[in-house]
């Protein structure tokens, strides 16, 4: 018996190593993250004349944030040969293409009007420059890891009796101001000077343009661990707080409300029928409104596969949340950190495969011990496919505008690479682990061998409508949120306040369980026990709504073409699809876990 328990222990022993194995390396994964996005005061020491690293990174025009180019897109002074930064794969995804420039900006120099460059502009070159002025293009560099932008020309209308008159004039000279600490760099701004313009009105050669720049230093006694602070002032006006906090009282006011709702009805609807099952005679009818369905209020729902996925899937983008939120508490994730946030959701997204994978199958496996795997397989392409077909659209609209949108070779290999090798083994393992040590579900009804015939329902007790009440409460608690955190993806707006938003986060998720409960309370009262795929319909169409705003956002601003048109309506779809599958989740676990409490409620009486 011994040998016997011991031959049987062993898969279970390795299968724990394994986990611990597979624990420890994402750990690891996590710090390495860290370290790699944190900017460490030691590694931004300089002395006096030190070259200090400076990169061009993009350009494009001010109203379209994903229409980006390179920045010698335009005929600027290049060094030859123009050498291309070694980026990571969260700066590819976000557009950066940094290289080197003629710039020389080293440390605690100063510099008055110094020339760049001679240069010869033809006829061709002077069009690029003026459809840029006209488009409103600015242009984006980094020293020292510190952004700097300026805008490229301007135009200027000279209006008078006879006719109205446009001038277009490009910058000839960039003025940095550049404030230090000691030895290191605190801040740097770039001003293109209106002085100093060219004007390329006309379609006309000019051989000889002189651009110059030159940089002024001045001292701080500003930390360099309080740096990045001054990109946060905006978002920290006194305005925009009381903004913040006004969205945040709005939302507390609607949950207690709601709650109070939940306490005062349904819990005094609950006690009567529990009082009438109770408290009844032998002549009377023993089955109150929901106690008739208790036979069938646990049947399987269709398509289990797929529900098992959506499950998984949701719980998977539930982790992934939680975790981006850690990583901004620990200071890894500010604004302007290049790529920071791409980096950290593409590898997290990656690890959490294992939980879509366990929690797909734990659950199926719950109802069958077969079939598990194509739920399984079903959550490693239910978002991935969609994710899939938008982002080759939008990158086959990225290549024919030549935008820095475009995602290089190598990176779509390296993608394909960590989704094969490392997210389906993750997907797989997670899944064998989950019919491993899956539990029995635990209902507190048998469950009759025939559905019960759902009587005709009012319209408010259809799934329409129950979709749309579901769905606008949560939302109007966090649009003013949503607004600002839509003006930090697609503007130039900067989103600091991880703590109001996750507070926000945590809100929509309680919304969304409470309102889970009271409308499948409101379901089951008429007799309808398919709760299961409505509840998930119900708790998602949040998303519904946050997508229907994100077309409204696009429309009051001012973004055009095809390519900002592709980019906001695939990518918002992405977003909102999965807040479809992660609010979902959230909802079906709420209702399940209320009714598994009314009903075991029912018997104990």
């Amino acid at each position: 018996m011994a040998d016997s328990a011991t031959i049987h222990s062993k898969p279970l022993l390795r299968n724990l190593l394994q986990v611990q194995f597979l624990l420890k390396k994402t750990f690891l994964i996590i710090i390495l993250i860290a370290h790699s996005a944190s900017s460490l005061p030691n590694n931004h020491r300089y002395n006096v004349g030190d070259s200090v690293p400076f990169f061009v990174n993009k350009l494009g025009p001010l109203n379209n944030p994903s229409e980006t180019y390179q920045y010698y897109d335009l005929p600027f002074c290049h060094p030859d040969p123009i050498i291309r930064k070694k980026e990571t794969i969260g700066e590819v995804l976000n557009g950066d293409r940094l290289t080197n420039s003629l710039y020389e900006l080293n440390f605690r120099e100063e510099k008055i009007h110094k020339t760049l460059c001679h240069k010869k502009l033809k006829v061709a070159e002077i069009a690029k420059f003026r459809d840029a002025v006209i488009r409103d293009f600015y242009f984006q560099m980094y020293y020292d890891d510190l952004p700097l932008w300026a805008y490229v020309g301007k135009v200027e209308e000279n209006w008078n009796i006879e006719q109205n008159t446009t001038k277009y004039y490009i910058f000839t000279h960039v003025q940095f101001d550049a404030v230090y600490n000691d030895n290191q760099v605190i801040e740097i701004q770039a001003f293109s000077d209106p002085n100093h313009v060219l004007d390329i009105t006309e379609d006309v050669e000019i051989d000889d343009v002189e651009f110059t720049y030159s940089v002024n230093w001045n001292v701080t006694s500003v930390k360099f661990e309080n740096r990045m602070n001054r990109y946060s002032k905006a978002s920290l006006s006194p305005i925009r707080q009381k903004i913040h906090w006004f969205s945040f009282i709005n939302s507390i006011v609607i949950i207690f409300l709601l709650m109070g709702f939940l306490i005062m009805l349904i819990m005094r609807h609950l006690n009567n029928d529990l009082r009438k099952c109770s408290n009844i005679d032998e002549e009377e009818e023993k089955e109150v409104g929901w106690k008739h369905i208790h036979g069938d209020v646990f049947r399987c729902p269709p398509n289990m596969p797929l529900f098992s996925a959506v499950m998984g899937t949701g719980t998977q983008f539930l982790t992934v949340i939680c975790i981006l939120f850690l990583l901004a508490l620990f200071g890894v994730l500010y604004p302007y950190n290049r790529g920071a946030l791409l980096t950290s959701l593409a590898i997290v997204y990656a690890l959490t495969f294992v939980v879509a994978g366990y929690t797909s199958a734990a659950f199926h496996s719950q109802f069958s011990e077969t079939g598990w795997e194509r739920s399984v397989l079903l959550t490693g392409v239910l978002y991935v496919g969609p994710l899939f077909v938008t982002v080759s659209i939008v990158n086959t609209v990225a290549i024919a505008k030549g935008t820095t949108a475009a995602l290089p070779f190598g990176t779509i290999l390296v993608v394909l690479l960590l989704y094969f090798f490392l997210a389906i083994p993750l997907l797989a393992f997670g899944g064998l682990i989950g019919h491993r040590f899956r539990s029995d579900f635990s209902a507190p009804c048998a469950t009759k061998p025939y559905p019960r015939e759902i009587p005709p329902l009012a319209w408010y007790r259809k799934t329409p409508t129950q979709m749309f009440i579901g769905g606008l409460l949560p939302f109007s608690a966090i649009v003013l949120q949503l607004h600002h955190l839509y003006a930090s993806i697609w503007g130039y707006k900067i989103y600091t306040l991880p703590g109001i938003l996750f507070i926000t986060f945590a809100i929509l998720v309680v919304l969304t369980a409470i309102l889970s409960i009271v409308l499948t309370y409101v379901q089951l009262s008429a007799e309808d026990h398919q709760w299961w795929w409505r509840s998930v319909l119900c708790g998602g169409s949040t998303a519904i709504f946050m997508f229907g705003y994100g077309i409204f956002f696009y429309l009051r601003s001012n973004m055009d073409g095809l390519m900002q048109l592709c980019s906001f309506i695939g990518y918002n779809a992405c977003i909102c699809y999965a807040f479809f599958l992660l609010l979902g989740s959230v909802s079906f676990r709420a209702s399940l876990i209320f009714v598994r409490f009314i009903y075991r409620a029912v018997k104990s009486e």
